[in-house]
């Protein structure tokens, strides 16, 4: 490379993209050869915009090894500055698009069990169909596992619900929790017992969900960790359908409080389970690596703000466990 000189004017100032972007390319690839061939232009072209680069630095920016230049420290200090700087201007102009369309068009996706979709999404909704006329807005129902495999597949632009375990290609993150609650009729033995425990709920037969879902799976991990036996009466989806049986006097029940509302009070009785059992989270699930289009981004910042920075959705998901 050249050495500087004091005060220098070089008419390339007027397009500092170029030389930025030859310098860069070069820092990354080690090879002026190289460098060109990634930006399609000759090898002269790329050596005089590095030496022009370095005139204006005033500081050599490159040292060779062998075959291969690297940057000095200072040419170091240089790329971690002007990195960010390039890759912002090559992708302004797609990024310039995406914002034009902005919210006005488009549709969104959205996969998250009955209960999600009853008991935690109605406001959320109201507020971003309000905020969004014109978006497109879906609600796929699915169990975690199906809503997880439509968020891979990029069916869903994104999953509402809970999580124990999140698999390496997801991104979780937990926004509420909700405690673990026994329900039972008003007439119930357990209804008014000072304390409970396991061994006192073990005699009962219990509604749960079916096995696939995370209720049945806590509820049996629970039991067995504490060596507990227990009887499942019957299985069956939809938290409504379960209070209404355990309101018949069909068996008890053990739930998240999210499905507990006003109008469960004087058919139910609820107890707290959350010395036995764990609480509940829910939140938002991605695909990491995902580019999150800006209509994904509107309905995630009004369940919590900046829950996914920029780039966040590459980072390892949370897990229950």
């Amino acid at each position: 490379m050249t050495t500087p000189t004091a005060n220098p004017r070089f008419a390339y100032k007027g397009d500092r993209l170029k030389p930025l972007r030859a310098f860069c390319q070069t820092a990354r690839l080690g090879s002026v050869s190289r460098a060109a061939e990634a930006l399609y232009v000759s090898q002269p072209a790329i050596t005089l915009q590095l030496q022009a680069l370095e005139r204006d630095m005033g500081v050599p920016l490159f040292e060779r090894s062998g075959r291969r230049l690297i940057p000095t420290r200072e040419g170091q200090l240089l790329y971690e500055m002007a990195q960010p700087l390039v890759e912002g201007l090559d992708d302004l102009a797609a990024e310039f698009r995406e914002k034009v369309s902005g919210l006005d068009a488009g549709e969104l996706n959205i996969a998250a069990n009955s209960s999600t979709i009853l008991y935690l999404l109605p406001k959320i909704v109201a507020g971003f169909r309000a905020a969004h006329p014109d978006v497109r807005l879906t609600l796929h129902p699915a169990i975690t596992a199906d809503g997880t495999d439509l968020v891979r597949s990029d069916a869903a632009d994104l999953a509402v619900g809970s999580m124990l375990d999140v698999p390496g290609d997801l991104s979780y993150a937990p926004v509420y929790r909700f405690e673990p609650m026994l329900i039972v009729p008003p007439e119930h033995p357990l209804a008014t017992q000072p304390q409970l425990s396991l061994d006192d709920l073990s005699p009962y037969p219990l509604i749960l969900p079916p096995r696939r879902q995370i209720t049945y799976r806590l509820v049996d991990l629970v039991f067995q960790q504490n060596r507990v036996p227990y009887t499942v009466a019957l299985e069956v989806g939809g938290w409504e359908i379960i209070k209404q049986y355990v309101a018949m006097g069909m068996g008890i029940s053990i739930v998240s409080s999210i499905c507990l509302t006003e109008a469960d009070r004087g058919k139910l009785v609820a107890r707290s389970l959350r010395d036995y059992f764990p609480s509940r989270s829910y939140g938002v699930v991605v695909r990491k690596g995902k580019y999150l289009s800006p209509q994904a981004r509107a309905f995630i910042e009004l369940i919590q703000p900046h829950l996914f920075s920029p780039r966040g959705y590459d980072e390892a998901g949370h897990s229950e466990r």
